[in-house]
């Protein structure tokens, strides 16, 4: 999974079909969800998936109203078109599941 590098990056892709993936280091949760990460990107290669260090992107997080992490944000066009945000622990099924609905 690529990383953010940009605030104009995030800008760029967010008109491409991007899911944003929202992270840190320091977070169990977002470290329980990285070893079925590439399954899941696989599965919907329909997305472009990009890692956004909550800690680096502070500000972005702050816009699109993410406080809890790991969380999940769908773009397409500029417009976004889903969400799973919150800070509770995320299963591969739960993932799944919400990028389902977004395909």
């Amino acid at each position: 999974m690529q990383q953010l590098q940009s605030i104009e990056q995030f800008e760029q892709l967010k008109n491409e079909k991007t899911m944003f993936v929202f992270s840190a280091d320091w977070c169990p949760d977002c470290t329980f969800i990285d070893p079925f990460m590439p399954e899941i990107e696989e599965k919907f290669s329909a997305f472009t998936f990009v890692k956004v260090d909550r800690d680096d992107f502070i500000n972005v997080c702050a816009s699109l109203d993410v406080f809890g992490i790991p969380s999940f944000v769908a773009f397409d066009g500029g417009e976004e078109i889903g969400r799973y945000v919150n800070r509770d622990r995320k299963t591969q099924k739960q993932i799944e599941t919400f990028i389902e609905k977004l395909v």
